[in-house]
């Protein structure tokens, strides 16, 4: 298979949508066509199910949805990783979710910098579950992810903290003053619906909700009395007069792990992860 086929039917297995496809990849839809057929010929597989209506995965498909993203990343990060490394000036690239992990983060990048040779760190804050992407893709060396939301299949990884989850309310709300609560104190409030978050592959779930991007957004929605939402503990030193927290007995616990590609070879790398571990 060649990568330029594979991009062509990531891009039509992500918009089930050949018009949309070919829009998105910047050429004209017979040749995008042509190609996936060829594709399939050359497989002799089915992996795309069409009718004048729809078009649908099979699951050879799905397989191929799959493995085809990680081997166009492998590429990406091939590309991005070795043009870096001719670079002047050596950095370590480190992403993370915007608004989580700030005081680990602001304390981890103190020790390091105390490190004889330390390099300079570029902290990148991105949105909800993309920095896992950039960590697969290139566009970063190391990341700060979240466990049980992002996934660290492939990725090697140090455990940096466990901690439990808070409800986050408006100050002043009948709940704030309970003692501790539990998930369905929550699900019952139809004047506070709990958030939808984008999903993986695109778009949001369904549910009554508002639909967020960002934990500034969220917590601004809470205030202003909108919604209510699950968080890490750690959250707390983040919210101001307008929010109060009360914890959440069966919250699943979040787990902060710090990861990077598991064929790194990064001495640079290798030093942060160790001050991230003794911390």
């Amino acid at each position: 298979m060649e990568t330029r086929e594979l991009r062509y039917f990531v891009a039509v297995a992500e918009e089930l949508h050949f018009g949309r496809a070919a829009e998105r990849l910047g050429i004209a839809q017979p040749p995008l066509s042509r190609a996936i057929q060829q594709l399939e010929r050359r497989l002799g597989v089915t992996l795309l199910e069409r009718n004048h209506r729809s078009v649908e995965l099979t699951e050879a498909g799905a397989v191929l949805l799959r493995e085809g993203r990680a081997a166009l990343d492998a590429v990406a990060a091939a590309d991005r990783r070795t043009r870096r490394a001719a670079a002047p000036r050596p950095s370590l690239i480190l992403v993370t979710k915007a608004g989580a992990s700030g005081e680990l983060l602001s304390k981890l990048l103190d020790a390091y910098a105390a490190e004889p040779g330390a390099i300079t760190v570029d902290v990148e804050l991105c949105g909800i579950g993309e920095q896992e992407r950039r960590l697969r893709d290139g566009r970063a060396d190391v990341a700060l992810l979240h466990l049980p939301f992002d996934s660290i299949s492939g990725l090697d990884t140090e455990v940096l903290r466990t901690e439990g989850q808070v409800a986050v309310l408006p100050a002043g709300h009948p709940l704030s003053t309970r003692p501790h609560l539990r998930m369905a104190d929550l699900a019952d409030l139809p004047d506070l619906p709990l958030p939808r978050w984008p999903k993986p592959n695109g778009g949001y779930p369904d549910g009554p909700g508002p639909k967020v991007h960002d934990h500034t957004q969220l917590l601004q929605l809470i205030a202003l009395g909108r919604a209510a939402a699950v968080l890490p503990e750690s959250c707390r030193p983040l919210l101001d007069r307008s929010l109060t927290t009360v914890p959440v007995l069966d919250a699943p616990q979040v787990t902060t792990v710090i990861a990077w590609p598991s064929h790194s070879r990064s001495r640079a790398l290798a030093a942060f992860v160790e001050t991230a571990t003794r911390l």
